[in-house]
C-alpha cells in the first residue's frame, strides 16, 4: 500500500511548510515528497508542472541553509494518468540543516518523526552538529550565524594581521559549508561565554569588594580582564638609599599568562564562567576544562601542551598574543624565581586552577611576623608600643580604620592588615561592620 511514512509523504498542491518537510528529510534518512497526491495515497495532479517545479527548486535554493540543491532531485511523474511532482531528497553530509529565517533552533530545524515533521530539539540539534563536526567544540557550526566582529576586525588591524573573508576561511571561522563556526562564535560580539571577576576583602570568599562580568568577543574579554586585574595590582613603593624601588603585587608577565591560558585552554562546551578571584594574598584563576585526556598536571609543569582549542591557539599566535605553545606556565613560573612565595598549580578532571601569590603582601607579612612573633627584647618593645599606639588612637576617636593605623604608625596597608587582624585574634581589639564600614574598637 502507497501510504506516508517516514521517508514518504504527500501534498495536494504545492505550500510553503514543504520547505520543512526537504529539512526534516535531509536532517535525517532522506525520503520522498510527492505533490499532487492525496493524503490516503491517490493521485490528485498537479494543474501545472513546470511552475510548481520552480517554486520548490527557488524555495530550497532561497530558504535552507546550509546550501541542499546537491542531495535534492526534482523531476515530473505520472500516477494513474495525472502529473505530479516527486522531490527526492538524500541524507545530508552537512547536517543540521535549517530554515534561513529561523536559524540553528527547534523553530527553523525539523526532522522525521512517523510520518511527520516537528521541529528538532535542542539536544537532538547539537547531536546533529557533533556528528557532523566531531567532537572539536571549536570546528563545529555555530548555532548563531548572524555574528558580528567588529572589535576583532579593530584588534587584527592593530596587529597589522589580515581579518577578511579569505582570512576566516583559512583561520576556520568559516566552515567548509561557508558556515560561521564555533570558533567564529567566540570570537564575534555574540559570543556568550563569560569571564566573571571579583574582588574580596581579605582572604576568603565572604565579603565582596567589587564584581564584574564580561561577554562579547573573548579578544574584548580579555582586555577587559587584563585592565580590571591591573587595577587591583598595586605598587608597593621601598628605598635602597637614594633609590626608589617600586614593587607590583603581582608580577604583570605573571597575570597575563594566567589570563591567556584561562582563555585558551578553556573548555567551551560547557557553558560555565571563567573565574577570576582577587584576594588580599592572592589571585586565582580556575578555567572549566580539566587537562587533556593524556596529558598530567607533571607533564604540563614541563612545557608540554596538547591543545584543547587548536584553532583559537593559532590565532592568539599569528596576534603575537602567546610567543609558542607551552610555555604559558613555564613563563608564571620563572616570574617568582626572585620569590620565596610560588604559584600553585592545581587540577580536576574539569578544571584548571592557578594561583598567583601577592608577593608584597607575603613580604610584609613575613615582616610583620618577625616583629609580632620573634622572642627577642627588641621585637617584643617594638610590638607592645605598637599596640599601645593603636589602644591610644582607638579610645581618642571611639574606633579606628585601616587607613587609621598605616597613618599613625607609618607602615603599609598589608602590615596595617596584618597587625590589625593580630591584634582582633589575640583579642585586644573587636571588628564591627563590613568591607567600607569595617571598624574596629578596644575590647574593654
Amino acid at each position: 500500500m502507497f501510504a506516508e511514512n517516514k521517508t514518504t509523504e504527500f501534498k495536494r498542491e504545492y505550500v510553503e511548510d514543504i520547505k520543512n518537510t526537504i529539512v526534516a528529510f535531509a536532517n535525517c534518512d532522506g525520503g520522498t515528497l510527492y505533490i499532487g497526491v492525496n493524503d490516503d495515497g491517490t493521485a490528485c495532479g498537479v494543474d501545472n508542472v513546470d511552475d510548481t517545479m520552480l517554486r520548490v527548486t527557488n524555495a530550497i535554493r532561497d530558504a535552507v541553509r546550509p546550501d541542499v540543491t546537491m542531495f535534492v532531485e526534482c523531476r515530473n511523474d505520472v500516477m494513474d494518468e495525472k502529473a505530479i511532482v516527486c522531490i527526492i531528497v538524500q541524507r545530508g553530509t552537512a547536517r543540521p540543516y535549517y530554515l534561513q529565517g529561523k536559524g540553528i533552533r527547534p523553530e527553523g530545524v525539523y526532522v522525521r518523526q512517523g510520518a511527520s515533521t516537528v521541529p528538532a530539539t535542542d539536544t537532538a540539534i547539537l547531536n546533529m552538529i557533533k556528528d557532523t563536526s566531531g567532537d572539536s567544540y571549536e570546528a563545529a557550526r555555530s548555532l548563531d550565524q548572524h555574528l558580528t566582529f567588529n572589535k576583532a576586525v579593530d584588534f587584527f588591524s592593530k596587529r597589522k594581521v589580515e581579518f577578511g573573508r579569505t582570512q576566516m576561511r583559512s583561520l576556520h571561522l568559516i566552515g567548509e559549508d561557508g558556515m560561521y563556526t564555533n570558533l567564529a562564535f567566540l570570537l564575534s560580539e555574540q559570543c556568550t561565554h563569560m569571564i566573571k571577576l571579583a574582588v574580596f576583602e581579605g582572604s576568603k570568599k565572604s565579603i565582596f569588594r567589587d564584581r564584574q562580568e564580561l561577554s562579547g568577543s573573548l579578544l574584548n574579554q580579555m582586555e577587559e580582564a587584563f585592565n580590571y586585574i591591573e587595577r587591583y595590582n598595586r605598587t608597593r613603593a621601598e628605598f635602597s638609599g637614594l633609590d626608589r624601588l617600586d614593587m607590583r603585587d603581582y608580577p604583570t608577565e605573571a597575570i597575563r599568562e594566567a589570563l591567556l591560558n584561562a582563555i585558551v585552554h578553556r573548555d567551551y562546551s560547557f557553558s560555565g564562567a571563567t573565574l577570576i578571584s582577587i584576594f588580599e594574598d592572592r589571585i586565582e584563576f580556575v578555567t572549566i576544562g580539566g587537562l587533556v585526556k593524556g596529558i598530567a598536571l607533571d607533564d604540563v609543569m614541563l612545557g608540554v601542551s596538547a591543545l584543547r582549542n587548536q584553532h583559537l591557539a593559532n590565532i592568539f599566535y599569528r596576534l603575537r598574543l602567546i610567543e609558542a605553545y607551552g610555555t604559558g606556565i613555564l613563563k608564571i613560573n620563572e616570574c617568582y624565581d626572585n620569590y620565596v612565595v610560588k604559584p600553585v598549580i592545581e587540577t580536576t578532571s574539569n578544571a584548571f586552577k592557578i594561583t598567583l601569590p601577592n608577593t608584597n603582601f607575603h613580604a610584609e607579612e613575613q615582616k610583620v611576623q618577625n616583629i609580632l612573633r620573634t622572642g627577642g627584647t627588641t621585637s617584643a618593645t617594638k610590638k607592645e608600643e605598637r599596640i599601645n599606639t593603636v589602644l591610644e588612637l582607638c579610645r581618642c576617636k571611639g574606633f579606628i580604620v585601616r587607613s587609621d593605623v598605616e597613618m599613625e604608625l607609618g607602615v603599609s596597608q598589608s602590615t596595617a592588615i596584618l597587625l590589625l587582624r593580630e591584634l582582633t585574634d589575640e583579642g585586644v581589639l573587636i571588628k564591627k561592620g563590613r568591607t567600607k564600614n569595617l571598624r574596629y574598637y578596644e575590647n574593654k
